[in-house]
């Protein structure tokens, strides 16, 4: 029997693969970057077949570094950036405009209207979600109403929708399958989170035809077979999750009140709600978590547009850095009280606000302020706004976590995780496989493969590499926090 699965995490800005053995270790992976385009303010896209192209090649990479034949591999997880709205020619799978990537904030003025015309409230009873232009339902409308002939071709069923792991299922299976999960389906404003299937009076709303839409599965599931051609052998696909549900699995936050925040492009929050879908009253989200068994459990999110982001931003964008590493040896340098705070709201701000027209801003500037200051601001522009998703939480009445799992590539740099752990005030542990978003896609892979049993055996493999406890005297965390809800006020549209 084979006893590996191969990860796909195709993420913002980059894809990689990883290969996982049985018992959750990595054995090998690739990686490769991706060309981020902005056509408009407030625009971001991704070229699909780039998408596909590197997928496909670090999948190919990462199995011929395991040393493994392709037959070894007992399955195949899809794991990817949420909401990223791609639409494709049903016969030649070639898409028909760029995938609109979940940053993106072209929709603004359209979700303006229709709060204004009192949608908001139906939408969010339907989806757990707020109508923004975060999800893919505006971004799909868009492109049906702004691609000559798309909106004729998508009625006559010659077009099909999805978000990224629908669009890698499709060309992995030579065009074979068009189905996604629950919970990516739950990311975009069309799926009733009640009933668990597409709901008819959104894709009214939305002027979207249902002969877009893909099969919706549980996250463990036969999904189809990849075409042999592409990876040496017909790998059966097995699991599939959106990359922020995925690490709560990859977490095991398998217990109501469990809570997991990622650290990659953006900045995710999320906290096991169990088998009944929780309202926020603070602007989080209510999501699927995750559905094994047809048997649904619910989770609330709290989503950051901008986290590793900032760094790049300040690696590439501004060139303060050469390479991500090297932030934390200036933010050593420069302590926890430099004055300035960042705001990174570069395509606006996520929760609790949900303010499309923000922009980022940097305030506290003095003559002596340099440039690693401001690359500390940076990093803790990440950590004020995970305590804003966690007050939020709290405000919904959640009890304070025990301690915050933390994953995602920023979670290496220990002195961020030192200063999340002060700001929030609660303990914050990172595990030995930081890698959970994959992780957790192999892992309901493995579910369905036969390799574990349940997810009791699944938690089994989680193991904490390190704790991160809060030393900060609470007056000096609610003086650092405080000029942060300052800065953010400055540079909200209303404020």
């Amino acid at each position: 029997m084979a006893h590996y699965l191969l990860a796909i995490d195709q993420g913002t800005t980059s894809s990689r693969a990883i290969v996982f053995s049985a018992q959750g270790l990595p054995v090998a992976r690739a990686q490769q970057e991706f060309k981020q385009y902005f056509p408009k303010d407030g625009w971001v896209e991704h070229d699909g077949e780039e998408i596909w192209l590197t997928t496909l090649k670090v999948c190919r990479e990462a199995i011929e570094q395991s040393g493994l034949n392709p037959a070894d591999i007992a399955a195949i997880g899809i794991t990817n950036q949420r909401e990223t709205t791609l639409v494709w020619d049903a016969v030649t799978g070639t898409p028909i405009h760029p995938a609109i990537v979940w940053q993106d904030r072209r929709t603004a003025d359209y979700c303006t209207d229709l709060k204004a015309a009192g949608h908001e409230a139906d939408v969010a009873a339907r989806t757990g979600l707020l109508i923004d232009p975060y999800f893919s339902a505006t971004k799909l409308r868009w492109v049906l109403q702004n691609v000559p002939g798309a909106r004729e071709r998508a009625e006559r069923g010659e077009l099909r929708f999805g978000t990224v792991d629908s669009f890698l299922l499709w060309r992995l299976t030579g065009g074979n399958v068009h189905r996604t999960d629950a919970t990516n389906a739950s990311r975009t404003l069309l799926f009733n989170i009640h009933s668990q299937e597409w709901d008819l009076e959104l894709l009214r709303l939305f002027e979207i035809p249902v002969s877009l839409m893909p099969e919706v599965l549980d996250c463990a599931a036969e999904f189809g077979h990849t075409d042999p051609a592409l990876l040496g052998a017909s790998i059966p696909v097995r699991g599939m999750a959106g990359d922020q549900q995925a690490a709560l699995i990859g977490q095991a936050c398998f217990e109501a009140g469990m809570v997991k925040s990622t650290y990659g492009t953006g900045c995710f929050m999320i906290q096991n709600t169990g088998e009944r879908p929780v309202a926020s009253r603070n602007r989080l989200l209510t999501t699927v978590g995750y559905r094994l068994d047809g048997k649904v459990t619910y989770a609330v999110e709290g989503s950051i547009f901008v986290a590793g982001a900032a760094v790049q931003w300040l690696r590439d964008g501004i060139k303060l850095i050469s390479h991500a590493r090297d932030s934390e040896a200036l933010a050593e340098q420069t302590g926890d009280a430099c004055g300035v705070y960042l705001v990174p709201a570069f395509t606006g701000l996520g929760a609790p606000y949900w303010d499309p027209r923000a922009r980022g801003a940097i305030f506290g500037l003095t003559r002596d302020t340099g440039i690693k200051e401001i690359v500390t601001a940076g990093l803790q522009s990440v950590c004020y706004q995970t305590r804003d998703l966690l007050e939020a939480m709290r405000q919904d009445g959640a009890a304070a976590p025990s301690a915050l799992r933390v994953d995602g590539g920023m979670v290496e740099n220990n002195w961020v995780m030192q200063f999340l752990a002060d700001i929030l005030g609660v303990s914050v542990e990172r595990p030995e496989v930081t890698e959970t978003t994959a992780l957790g896609v192999a892992y309901l892979a493995g579910l369905q493969a036969g390799l574990y049993q349940d997810l009791d055996e699944v938690a089994g493999h989680w193991h904490r590499q390190h704790r991160f406890s809060p030393r900060m005297a609470d007056t000096h965390r609610q003086k650092l926090y405080d000029g942060w809800l300052d800065a953010v006020q400055r540079v909200r549209s209303g404020g």
